[in-house]
């Protein structure tokens, strides 16, 4: 999916505000941490919780931190885990597109928001965020494996981390002569330090090719490949080759998914988006939706400042940002109010809540 931000008069701000300056707030990812399903582990062709049992997350992805890293606060993190009930977060590190490779600080983001998650007990996916180019071994993403070797140091004693080594490769590269040998080493090197922590691994055409990785897999454990769905754009045919993962052998992560065509813009296909939910739910798939962000495009959760001048809703009109919920809901946490939320978000929300009351009810 092409993902190209409008918003880049916002990536100096965000760079130098998000960070904040080691981006160690409270050493939060030394403390124990609380997470509703312990540590994960792959059994089969399913993430399981410690005990051995299925378990499905359900959350929501950052748009890339270089443009919106305004998103990793405090009070954002507290109305994902406690108003949305979402189980997981994933923090977009593009690497190209002005991101880690020429603003390597922006690690610190990530740092930031892995010790967010661990506060507020919500699982966290370390993005590594391949986009453009599209092939991970291009010189653009030279810096893989210093940063995984950093990432597994920082968090291999937490148990809410995972690794997803590539976002969506694409182009024309090979999944056997470029994708797995790149996988490989990422793996080895996770692992050198992290044995346990669920490693996520993106495949060729936006990774929409699942299915020739589940063919021909990388040795190890508690592995899963990815795929991306956006309801405008990927329909049966992608669902087939998700099951045809499934059926040899792969356990699989929607590690994003949005609400419109492969642009992230446009109109809302929510009939064809409840189509996969669906299927994500009957094979217990995880899932994290593209973005938590106030983007002026169709997938963005919340409403855009633009958005909100051309509605004429002018209690919002004056806020910098709807990134950093203001308002405290009635249990004393941060919320984003109905008005805050776009109609994506309003959807995704209620998607997010309704499979926690599910989760409950079979608990």
């Amino acid at each position: 999916m092409l993902k190209l931000a409008s918003c880049l008069t916002v990536c100096g701000l965000t760079l130098s505000g998000c960070a904040g300056g080691s981006g160690r707030s409270a050493g939060l990812s030394h403390a124990p941490v609380l997470v509703k399903y312990g540590k994960l582990q792959v059994i089969g062709t399913h993430l399981c919780d410690g005990s051995g049992r299925p378990v499905q997350l359900r959350g929501m992805s950052t748009m890339g931190l270089q443009w919106m890293g305004e998103v990793v606060n405090d009070a954002a993190f507290a109305a994902l885990a406690k108003d949305w009930k979402a189980d997981v977060v994933r923090l977009a590190m593009y690497v190209g597109e002005g991101g880690y490779a020429v603003h390597p600080e922006i690690k610190e983001t990530v740092w930031k928001g892995v010790d967010l998650a661990v506060k507020h007990g919500l699982y966290v996916i370390v993005d590594w965020h391949v986009l453009s180019p599209g092939n991970p071994n291009h010189d653009v993403y030279k810096g893989a494996q210093a940063f995984f070797d950093e990432a597994s140091r920082r968090f291999a004693h937490l148990p809410n981390v995972m690794y997803e080594i590539m976002n969506e490769p694409n182009g024309d590269i090979s999944w056997a002569q470029e994708l797995k040998p790149y996988a490989e080493k990422m793996v080895a090197t996770i692992r050198t330090n992290d044995p346990d922590n669920i490693i996520l691994i993106g495949s060729g055409t936006w990774s929409q090719d699942v299915d020739e990785a589940a063919g021909n897999p990388v040795q190890g454990k508690n592995l899963m490949y990815t795929f991306h769905f956006y309801p405008g754009s990927h329909r049966q045919g992608l669902r087939d080759k998700v099951q045809t993962a499934i059926d040899r052998g792969a356990a699989v992560f929607c590690s994003e998914w949005g609400t419109t065509d492969y642009s992230g813009t446009g109109p809302l296909y929510l009939d064809e988006a409840e189509k996969w939910l669906a299927f994500l739910d009957q094979r217990q798939i995880s899932w994290t939706n593209w973005s938590l962000c106030d983007k002026h495009e169709g997938s963005a959760a919340l409403i855009s400042p633009g958005d909100a001048l051309r509605s004429g809703k002018k209690e919002l009109i004056d806020r910098e940002t709807l990134m950093v919920p203001e308002i405290m809901g009635p249990d004393g946490y941060p919320i984003w109010t109905p008005d805050e939320l776009s109609p994506s978000g309003k959807f995704v929300r209620e998607k997010i809540r309704a499979g926690a009351a599910g989760n409950s009810a079979k608990n």
